[in-house]
């Protein structure tokens, strides 16, 4: 016998006993099965009595009718019984900034670097993981710290919640992404997404993806919380606008346009952006517009209620806080009058601006604006996976979706508050929270 089939026939033998070695010690993960005696089922936008799911790895196996699946399970699989308790999708947020949280103003600006929120960002993501949130589009973070911590959740190292992450927003010089009203001789180092000119968009584009964006993030207006002059005048023209799309597109990625005030609204939807964030002085002409392009809102009306009771305090200057002044109660007044247009809404908080963690504080301001419970459960699930481009992911509790499930007591339909704090946590199969004793 020659050399080299000896050769070929040992290295079979080895890559065998390699794997009957990772067999050995990676054994099978066994059933879990989840019990309650609810179930919020968003996609069909019903709640079913008595409803068992049965969870093989990180996916949904099974979901049915309890007294049905249970003497069909086999021996050994773990069963978690909630008793009364409701069962709900694992919520999504579709607008936070997971890496950072304000604390005071000028300090943040130039005393925090990007290793002080590079060491903190976990501290957040497990707070909004802990709150129910087991999937989050993270909109805005310089120095791709966001990508990060995205790959070390999504690698097991540390506890959070699925991210897709766009990393630096892309501003125009002098931008709501910009350093406004420092000395010219001030100048803060870092990653950033500043770029003007249509060439210079779509290379910003090219280097967020080559980093690791799942999505863009466009500041297509002024805002609120930077000190540039106006709270939502365009800040890029429809051409710049038209190029990010466009370039994103290519790549395969969405766009997220950060838009308060009106003309840029209209200019971004006519741009092709997948959603409008804020939307706060939206008019009629684009609501419809939003509806005729199949463009989602994210309207942030819980945040407008933290700002103002808090951001003085933190040191916040009276130009930005008379800018929210502006925005608040218009930004709810136009989010009812989208929900009664139809208008595709897509929960999102602009966590960050306000304690991670507080993400289910939006619900209550959604039903008390326009939606009714079961809406507003569905805008931060079924709908949200949607915009997400992961409907047939997360959002729903059926086979082959991850097992990404928060149970609470009571009835969320009859009282939304009870999704402020959630005492039932289970991400990808495995349980994050469990406050709710099991039986």
């Amino acid at each position: 016998m020659s050399l080299r089939p000896l050769l070929l026939a040992a290295s079979v033998f080895l890559c065998a006993a390699v794997l009957r070695g990772a067999d050995a010690a990676a054994p099978a993960r066994p059933l879990v099965a989840v019990r309650a005696a609810h179930l919020v089922a968003p996609q069909s936008g019903t709640v079913l009595a008595d409803q068992l799911v049965v969870i093989a790895g990180d996916k949904i196996q099974a979901v049915g009718d309890a007294a049905a699946l249970l003497p069909t399970l086999p021996a050994g699989t773990k069963v978690i019984d909630l008793g009364g308790a409701t069962l709900l999708p694992g919520l999504i947020d579709c607008h936070t900034h997971v890496t950072s949280q304000p604390e005071n103003f000028y300090e943040d600006l130039f005393r925090r670097s990007p290793i002080d929120e590079a060491i903190t960002a976990h501290l957040y993501a497990r707070r909004t993981l802990e709150a129910g949130f087991t999937t989050i589009r993270n909109l805005g973070a310089d120095n791709y710290i966001d990508f990060s911590l995205r790959n070390a959740i999504d690698a097991g190292r540390i506890p959070g919640p699925r991210i897709l992450a766009s990393g630096p927003s892309l501003s125009a010089t002098g931008g709501h992404g910009d350093l406004n009203r420092m000395s010219p001789t001030v100048h803060i180092d870092g990653i950033n997404g500043i770029a003007d000119g249509v060439d210079a968009v779509r290379k910003k584009v090219r280097e967020n993806v080559k980093y690791g964006a799942d999505v863009i993030k466009l500041l297509a207006t002024a805002g609120v919380l930077s000190e540039e002059e106006t709270v939502g005048g365009p800040q890029y023209s429809f051409e710049e606008m038209k190029a990010a799309v466009d370039e994103a597109a290519l790549w395969g990625r969405k766009v997220a346009a950060h838009a308060h005030g009106t003309e840029g609204i209209k200019m971004a939807i006519r741009a092709g952006v997948a959603s409008i964030e804020h939307a706060s002085f939206i008019d009629d002409e684009g609501i419809a517009l939003a509806r005729e392009h199949g463009t989602w809102l994210v309207f942030d009306i819980y945040n407008d209620d933290y700002i103002l009771a808090e951001y003085g305090r933190l040191g916040y200057p009276e130009n930005i806080l008379a800018k929210e002044r502006l925005v608040g109660r218009t930004q709810r007044e136009n989010f009812r009058r989208a929900v009664q247009a139809g208008a595709r809404i897509a929960y999102g908080t602009d966590a960050g601006v306000y304690p991670h963690g507080w993400n289910g504080k939006q619900f209550r301001h959604m039903v008390q604006w326009g939606l009714t419970p079961m809406q507003a459960i569905q805008s931060a699930t079924t709908q949200a996976a949607d915009l997400l481009g992961w409907k047939d992911k997360v959002g729903q509790l059926a086979p082959g979706f991850y097992a990404d499930l928060v149970a609470v007591p009571g009835d969320p339909l009859a009282d939304i508050t009870v999704l402020e704090k959630i005492p039932f946590v289970m991400k990808g199969g495995d349980v994050v929270k469990n406050e709710i004793a099991s039986k």
